[in-house]
Parts: structure tokens; C-alpha cells; sequence
């Protein structure tokens, strides 16, 4: 059983590369209106959350997540924490998916989950750096917490709370537009 205080972990809404399928990384994309729409769900959602708990709230320094926050968390104050940034994803970063994949099938035959794909890129931070900080991070959580971060990010930060493999992390779902809640090493999600 988890040892971390109660979560509420929100993706950021679908942005203008998620749409296009282009690989954001550490790099900044605006939220599309669909991804306007996740956030101003995610709000519905946390309203009597954050008026009953008051808990407080962490947020990725990337635009998107920060985008998202203002949304979601309808402009209550939170904190900037750079360890909860998405993974950096190298020589990627900024291209398309399916360019990618024609110039190198045989990688994502190898690596063939988001979390193994990007983590693995070249020039790229690694799994063991990306895990790290997000370990780093949960150490940090003194009582019941929002963050609000990005999909990879997520997943492995549920998996860490939940007790999963890296395997069985990489097959979480990403989903924008929810909130996902974790508490005593359970996942629910709130829609």
C-alpha cells in the first residue's frame, strides 16, 4: 500500500501538436479549443473538490500544463515546480510522429509504447532521470495535493503510487479531459 498522500492529477487539454500528432516534449504548444474544453471540464470536476478540501496545488512549468491550471483550477493559486515537467524526449522533440516512424521503423517496432518511444529517444533524458524526479517530487507531498502535469508524467507518477513495474505503467491510459485521483495505492478517475 502507498505510503503518499491522497492525489488529484490532472493531464493538461489536448494542445495543437497533440492534435497534429507531433512530439512536444519539453517544448511548448498552446492548448487547442478541444483542449480548452478538457480544462473547463476539469473544473467542473474540481470546483467542490477544491472548495471542500483546499488542498494545495503543483503545476509543470510548461505553457500547456500552466494553461491548463488557469482553466482548471479557475485562477486559484498554485505552485510552479519544475520537476513536473513532461520527459524530454531529445531528438524528437518537435517533429511528427509519423515522420519519425518512415525514418526509423525499426525503433518503435523495439519501442513500441509512448513511454518506451520517448523516453528512449535520442539526446533525450532517459527513463531512470524522468522516474527519478517524479519520485523526487511525490517525496515532497506533505498532505492531500493537485498537480496538474502532462500525460508521461502521469503515468509514471500514478505507477509509482500504485506499485507498478515500469511495463505495466506504459500501459496506462493518458486521458485529457479527467481527473484522475490516488489514494492508498488505488486509481479512480473522476469524468
Amino acid at each position: 500500500m502507498s505510503d503518499y498522500p491522497k492525489i488529484w492529477l490532472l493531464r493538461h487539454g489536448e494542445t495543437e501538436w497533440n492534435a497534429e500528432r507531433r512530439v512536444q516534449g519539453q517544448l511548448e504548444s498552446r492548448l487547442s479549443e478541444r483542449g480548452i474544453g478538457h480544462a473547463r471540464r476539469q473544473a467542473e470536476i474540481m470546483a467542490p473538490i477544491l472548495t471542500a478540501e483546499n488542498p494545495p496545488c503543483f503545476v509543470s512549468p510548461l505553457g500547456r500544463a500552466q494553461q491548463t491550471a488557469e482553466i482548471a483550477l479557475a485562477a486559484r493559486r498554485f505552485e510552479t515546480d519544475a520537476r513536473l515537467a513532461e520527459v524530454h524526449a531529445g531528438d524528437f522533440q518537435g517533429h511528427r510522429l509519423a515522420d519519425l516512424k518512415e525514418a526509423d521503423p525499426g525503433y518503435f517496432e523495439r519501442n513500441s509504447t509512448p513511454m518506451d518511444m520517448f523516453c528512449e529517444a535520442p539526446g533525450g533524458e532517459g527513463y531512470g532521470p524522468f522516474y527519478a524526479r517524479t519520485l523526487a517530487f511525490l517525496e515532497t507531498l506533505s498532505g492531500p495535493s493537485v498537480v496538474v502535469a502532462h500525460g508521461l508524467l502521469g503515468q509514471v507518477m500514478r505507477g509509482i503510487v500504485c506499485g507498478l513495474d515500469r511495463p505495466a505503467l506504459a500501459q496506462l491510459e493518458n486521458g485529457q479531459g479527467c481527473v484522475y485521483v490516488l489514494e492508498r495505492g488505488v486509481e479512480t478517475v473522476l469524468r
